[in-house]
């Protein structure tokens, strides 16, 4: 993303018919939620104008700067409304403080996504001139056809051995349709099943439904027919070392939702659980690893994993004395080994895959994953995790609790 100069981000200012602006003298109000629709609609960029849009927080709608104090609290919250989990899938965005027109201005730069559409709480904003509006069902086949053209992300790419066959209708529409878009867009609209699968990148396009690799992971039951690397495998060891004996293994695939339930659930039935009544007459519970803490992991693992160079699996490997859990694919984009798990440092190498994953419930927040599983470990008397980062994998070590 290049930055706008002062000069350009004046002349946007001032140009109260531009369909690349938006102005709110403060957040105060409805102004948060209007920022967060301008954003997504910057962010869908409909009328292809592959530039950034700009939100000014601090001036007025004929664009004069109001003196407005510029604080890092208000920048942090503008710059929450990437990870918030509100805009699927999360935008690509910069939050400065800029002295414009000689007083400060909170500025929102927002990048054309490469994957659109983009949702903000399952409605597709777009922008008609200086006017905010919701898509018609024109729109987003004009939205799905720019993401045909772009280099996309490897997980909304095309599976060309699968078919729409090989996608549970029902899971869809049951499922996931039902989480993805709003109520009342869901009621109103009159899209076809292929229509519907293409907006939600499950499918290439309506024209073109061939399926994605998202479609395939969150859709299919098939998913190694298509991705053979796309599995858990779970050991149980019996002692410390590999050479050690065996006592449960199992290998775990599916539907991405179905995967993630089934890992947990093993993890469950290994996870002891002790009862204390020595500092108080209300009994303590406490397991040998917080489930927080595994859940963060493994659905960080599936999510940031790579499906693209590897057919190997996630591995878990649970010994006497530590778990191991391991994902194929180093750090992805601006995550790197030296800041990786800082707060607010997060990049998507499957970036529709999260978008799912915040549909089916599995995060709640992006970027908060490792930080909630080292709260949960240190609340639960675990030591910290310990992480190995290489250009192939990432694996995470957690210790038991003594």
């Amino acid at each position: 993303m290049s930055p706008y100069t002062d000069q350009e981000l004046e002349a946007l200012l001032r140009d109260v018919e531009s369909d690349r602006v938006e102005r709110k003298e403060s957040l105060g109000g409805d102004a948060p939620t209007k920022v967060r629709e301008a954003i997504c609609a910057f962010a869908n960029d409909l009328p292809d104008h592959r530039r950034s849009g700009v939100v000014f927080i601090g001036a007025t709608d004929d664009g004069r700067p109001v003196g407005l104090p510029i604080t890092d609290e208000l920048l942090r919250l503008l710059a929450d409304m990437k990870t918030d989990g509100n805009t699927l899938p999360p935008p690509t965005l910069a939050v400065e403080k800029r002295k414009l027109m000689n007083l400060d201005v909170a500025v929102v730069t927002v990048e054309p996504a490469d994957a659109p559409p983009v949702r903000f709480k399952g409605r597709i904003h777009i922008r008609v001139g200086p006017r905010r509006a919701i898509a018609t069902a024109q729109d987003e086949r004009v939205l799905n056809e720019k993401r045909r053209h772009r280099d996309r992300p490897f997980d909304t790419r095309a599976v060309s051995v699968a078919t729409i066959s090989d996608l549970d209708r029902r899971r869809f529409e049951d499922e996931y349709l039902v989480s993805a878009v709003a109520a009342d867009v869901l009621a109103a609209n009159e899209r076809t099943y292929e229509q519907r699968l293409a907006a939600t990148k499950m499918v290439v396009s309506a024209d073109e439904p061939t399926p994605t690799v998202l479609g395939v992971l969150v859709l299919s039951s098939r998913t190694r027919d298509f991705l053979p690397g796309a599995y858990v495998q779970f050991l149980r060891i019996a002692g410390r070392d590999f050479a050690d004996d065996v006592v449960d293994e199992q290998t775990i695939d599916g539907a991405v939702a179905d995967l993630l339930r089934r890992v947990e659930e093993k993890l469950m039935a290994h996870n002891q659980t002790s009862v204390s009544f020595a500092e108080s007459v209300v009994e303590r519970r406490r397991s040998t690893y917080p489930m927080a803490a595994l859940q963060q992991i493994v659905r960080n693992a599936v999510m940031h994993r790579s499906y693209e160079i590897t057919n190997s699996p996630i591995r878990i490997t649970w010994f006497d004395d530590r778990i191991e859990i391991l994902s194929p694919g180093g750090p992805y984009g601006v995550v790197t080994e030296s800041n990786f798990g800082q707060p607010g440092i997060a990049d998507y190498r499957n970036p529709s895959l999260a978008e799912a994953l915040k549909v089916l419930g599995f995060v709640q927040k992006y970027g908060a994953g490792i930080a909630t599983a080292r709260r949960a470990l240190a609340e639960n008397g675990n030591p910290i995790f310990e992480v190995e980062i290489t250009q192939s994998h990432v694996n995470f070590t957690l210790r038991a609790r003594s």
